[in-house]
């Protein structure tokens, strides 16, 4: 089961791999219809001269030949691309999950163990929950494009880096209170992976809205308004929270039962604390109308630089009583 669960994992690789290319496909032929139609010789009215057959106005295209047709327009074709872009993401993500179930039978426990486990994991509720917001709002799946890189590169990351062979949970972690606290921990993690992904964009997005056209602000020209993509990263945001939340209190809790102490300031509780302050300066800065969203959502990404600090930072170089979390 486990050379089987490697072998879902790199499939469920190529599978994003493709969705990202489809969702490239369908940004540039975006592109190409809007030059396409910029280029179409604009209409213009020409009055009928004095004795012309009619009384009426003649249409005419400035600049080209009667009977010629405009550029056809790629659309169709773009929004192909895209739909084959959600199945192939669809796809994937049924890869990745079936790679974690198996790599969990393969283990006989929760496939949550060491850092290789908890990315793929993370990983799969970040996708997991892009497909349900992308149920709810199609208009939104041209930020697909963002979400299958980062899945490609995390995925190829767990697995060029991260990997390690399948071993039983070490004593420390065996308790049902691994359950219920890594659990919470791994899905507020996959929501604010996929939370700061709308959260990049729509800062791309609001400098190309403000006329800002270089790079990386022209990566945002295909992507949605940027009040959408702050509506939709205030929400998952606003989700993961108290569920991130409750996983804090719930490691305490745990920590009291097994180091006869709620918090000691191991390294992975202080960049969880400072993650945890972070979001909710977020959240409150969101509430406050005097504060600018682009400032609100910058404290969001620097909130996912914590976490990505907790995640590889503290169990590779740094020693405490999470130190089994780490490669090993």
């Amino acid at each position: 089961m486990s050379a089987l669960s490697d072998q879902l994992v790199t499939f469920a690789i190529l599978t994003y791999l493709v969705a990202m290319i489809c969702h490239a496909v369908e940004y540039a032929l975006g592109n190409a219809r809007t030059r396409a139609m910029a280029a179409t010789p604009a209409r213009e009215l020409v009055g009928a001269g004095v004795g012309g057959s009619g009384g009426g106005p003649v249409v005419t295209e400035a600049g080209s030949d009667a009977g010629v047709k405009p550029p056809a327009r790629p659309g169709g074709r773009g929004r192909l691309a895209g739909r084959i872009a959600v199945v192939a993401t669809a796809v994937a993500a049924l890869l990745h999950l079936a790679g974690l179930a198996s790599r969990g039978v393969a283990a006989d426990r929760m496939p949550w163990g060491n850092m290789y486990e908890f990315v793929l994991t993370v990983s799969f509720i970040g996708v997991a929950s892009w497909l349900a917001v992308l149920w709810k709002r199609p208009s939104l799946r041209r930020l697909g494009l963002f979400l299958t890189l980062v899945m490609v590169l995390l995925l190829a990351t767990a697995e060029l880096v991260l990997y390690v062979p399948v071993v039983p949970l070490v004593p420390a972690l065996n308790s049902y209170w691994f359950v219920i606290h890594v659990s919470t921990v791994v899905f507020a993690s996959g929501l604010f992976l996929l939370g700061v992904v709308p959260a990049v964009t729509y800062l791309m997005r609001a400098g190309y809205e403000r006329g800002k056209r270089s790079f990386p602000y022209t990566l945002a020209k295909r992507m949605p308004s940027a009040e959408s993509l702050e509506r939709l990263t205030f929400a998952l945001h606003a989700f993961a929270f108290p569920v991130f939340t409750f996983a804090v209190i719930a490691g305490a809790i745990w920590a009291e039962a097994s180091w006869g102490r709620p918090w000691g300031w191991d390294p992975k509780e202080t960049w969880s604390f400072i993650s945890w302050v972070i979001y909710a300066g977020y959240l409150h800065a969101r509430a406050t109308p005097s504060v600018k969203r682009n400032v609100a959502t910058w404290i969001a990404v620097l909130g996912f630089l914590t976490m990505l600090m907790n995640l590889f930072g503290v169990n590779i170089f740094f020693e405490g009583l999470h130190s089994y979390g780490g490669l090993d």
